[in-house]
């Protein structure tokens, strides 16, 4: 794309994906009440990263649960920046959350001795995996729900990792914009080395999501509303200053990970198969 369309339609997202952050708020902290109370638990567990999406969901589970009710637990790796470890206990001493360290560097470094040839992609995946890990089984410990921390651009672009980052039994931002969860976080008065450093999941040293992702959320965060949210067609997206190879590449990142969205897929033998016609929501019977 030229730089004049990013220009505009970094301009036009403004619009489209303009949110009142007092009403998503008082949504999202009701939500999270609701869904934690129904099931029969009064708090959650959430990993605390340093970045922005993490931190805006502790900050709604606080005032939804209240800060003796969130769990918040900080799982470096050894080449983890200090920076994100310091940004979390900021983000804790906001809130008035008492973390929970875990440093994941000894079974990481001692799984991946038997595979030393590995990239670090997997070495990610796995260190995000061994994260979640830990927070099912602090969830066990502390009787809590896992509170999920992705974002609608990273759901949709399939930037996770299945059994990692995306397990979890409730997500509160999950239906808003990597951008919208970034007003939410000034509207929430986070601090601002949280919220104004660059997007990072800190696997490695140096790495950068959008440098990962190859562009940024600002110009592809408008893309997704107008392909998802208004069923925009490619003839309206050229119209709107969308060039086809950029349209192209998002609409393939969708479709590719549809497999990290969806249940398991479980083969149909009988008349009432889980997940088709037997579907009730998590809570039936309560």
């Amino acid at each position: 794309m030229t730089s004049s369309t990013t220009v505009s339609q970094t301009v036009s997202a403004a619009d489209a994906l303009r949110i009142d952050t007092e009403v998503v708020l008082s949504l999202l902290v009701g939500f999270v009440r609701e869904e934690v109370h129904k099931v029969g638990f009064q708090r959650v567990v959430v990993g605390l990263s340093g970045g922005v999406d993490s931190a805006v969901t502790a900050a709604v589970a606080q005032r939804a649960l209240g800060p003796d009710d969130v769990v918040p637990v900080i799982m470096p790796y050894r080449s983890s920046s200090p920076a994100s470890e310091a940004d979390a206990r900021a983000v804790c001493d906001q809130l008035g959350l008492r973390p929970v360290m875990v440093d994941i560097s000894p079974q990481i470094d001692a799984y991946f001795e038997r595979f030393p040839e590995v990239d670090r992609t997997r070495r990610g995946n796995k260190m995000a995996r061994e994260r979640m890990s830990i927070l099912y089984d602090l969830s066990f410990a502390e009787r809590a729900l896992v509170i999920g921390t992705s974002n609608k651009t990273e759901l949709l672009l399939g930037y996770s990792t299945v059994h990692g980052d995306m397990a979890h039994a409730l997500n509160p931002l999950g239906d808003l914009y990597k951008t919208q969860v970034w007003a939410l976080a000034r509207a929430l008065g986070l601090p601002d080395r949280v919220v104004d450093k660059p997007p990072s999941a800190d696997l490695w040293e140096g790495q950068s999501d959008e440098e990962e992702l190859g562009f940024q959320y600002a110009l592809v965060d408008v893309l997704l509303y107008y392909l998802v949210d208004e069923r925009r067609t490619r003839v309206e997206l050229r119209a709107l200053g969308y060039a086809d190879d950029f349209i192209d590449l998002i609409v393939q990142r969708v479709r590719d990970s549809q497999y990290k969205r969806r249940p398991p897929v479980i083969a149909k033998l009988s008349a009432r198969t889980i997940d088709r016609e037997f579907r009730y929501p998590r809570d039936w019977g309560r």
